[in-house]
């Protein structure tokens, strides 16, 4: 088993939901972490995690910083981003640094099943379910322009240049629910459709709302964060570069329109909106949801198996995701300023093949 040091890189501009609940269980599960945020209030909510965390100040973009610390630990966990392709280098170059000296390191990625996304934009549900058991099927049928893709060609090819001084694994989470145990953060989809819905009105939904996404509760998420750890330090390394990539999934798919559905009848016994009926929104209001990528990223089929977690005895067990808006999330999302609201502010997606394919 390696050392127990981990350099979890989150979100610098705060503990973002995943990083702050993995952080969580790598603590109680007697691992020492450094860690990195940009504002010294966000390194104080990470301080009060206890004396086993380390507090770096830096960005994404500090490249210099990123390989260093990669270099001084033996895991290393990307959980801030899918689409920061400088950070992923810096880590790499970590990597082979400690692998010219003879040590190895473990590195697990977070990517996401967007880059599985099509072009439905809600209008039919699709029959393609990929499996992490079949990793030739992924890469031959996600183009190499899809969304968080480029980052993910980058890491496979660093396996394949490192080889077996290093064990590299890709987690790709669908969509992500939830709200984080001690830092009460909530993720991206169906918040943003259900502040859009305060805002507006009424529910948004993209075409007839048919396509199918799959879902997992955080707390599933990061439980699986440990349990590939704990295979990853036991395995050979040959045995993890025969696949890269790790599914997540709880097993039960939400199309979009029941999606919308949900958050309209919800609002509409709360007393928010009158009808709790979902519209498609027009596109003069996209930049209220997710801009350009608004089609795929609340509007597409992207359908997932994660075989390969429940084979190491992984099962889901937290509440489900419509359960979740309701219990949750929404009332977080009721005591909010909605007037301020102006769409989901961060990087929803990414991958010219979806832009492209938008202006069909």
């Amino acid at each position: 088993m390696s050392e127990k040091k981990v350099f979890l890189i989150g979100s610098t501009l705060g503990p973002g939901l995943v990083g702050a609940d993995l952080l969580e269980l790598l603590l109680e599960d007697g691992y020492h972490i450094t860690t990195m945020v940009r504002r010294e209030s966000h390194a104080a909510q990470i301080r009060d995690f206890g004396s086993n965390v380390d507090v770096i100040m830096g960005t994404l973009d500090d490249r210099d910083i990123i390989t260093k610390q990669t270099a001084e630990v033996p895991i290393v966990i990307h959980a801030a981003t899918a689409d920061h392709l400088p950070s992923v280098e810096a880590v790499i170059d970590g990597i082979r640094e400690r692998a010219n000296k003879g040590n190895s390191t473990i590195f697990i990625h977070t990517s996401g099943t967007s880059e599985l996304v099509d072009n439905s934009r809600g209008m039919y549900a699709s029959d393609k379910i990929y499996t992490d058991k079949d990793p030739a099927d992924i890469d031959a049928n996600v183009p190499d322009t899809a969304p968080h893709r480029e980052i993910d060609l980058a890491i496979i090819k660093a396996r394949k240049d490192i080889g077996a001084k290093a064990k590299i694994v890709i987690v790709l989470p669908p969509l992500i629910y939830g709200v984080g145990r001690r830092i009460k953060r909530m993720t991206i989809q169906l918040p943003t459709m259900t502040r859009f819905a305060l805002k507006h009105g009424y529910a948004p939904v993209i075409g007839k709302g048919l396509s199918i996404r799959c879902a997992i509760h955080v707390q599933d998420l990061v439980r699986g964060y440990m349990i590939i750890l704990h295979w990853m330090e036991d395995a050979d390394a040959e045995e993890v570069l025969e696949n890269p990539y790790f599914f997540t999934d709880s097993g039960v798919e939400m199309t979009w329109g029941d999606a919308a559905r949900e958050i309209g009848k919800a609002l509409h016994a709360a007393g928010r909106i009158e009808d709790p009926a979902p519209r498609n929104p027009p596109k003069e209001l996209y930049d209220d949801l997710f801009g350009p990528y608004t089609p795929t990223t609340v509007g597409a089929n992207s359908r997932s198996r994660g075989e390969r977690l429940r084979g190491l005895g992984w099962k889901p067990r937290e509440k489900g995701v419509f359960q979740s808006l309701r219990d949750d999330e929404l009332p977080m999302i009721l005591d909010e300023p909605i007037e301020t609201f102006h769409g989901y502010e961060g990087v929803a997606s990414s991958g010219t093949h979806v832009l492209e394919s938008l202006q069909d």
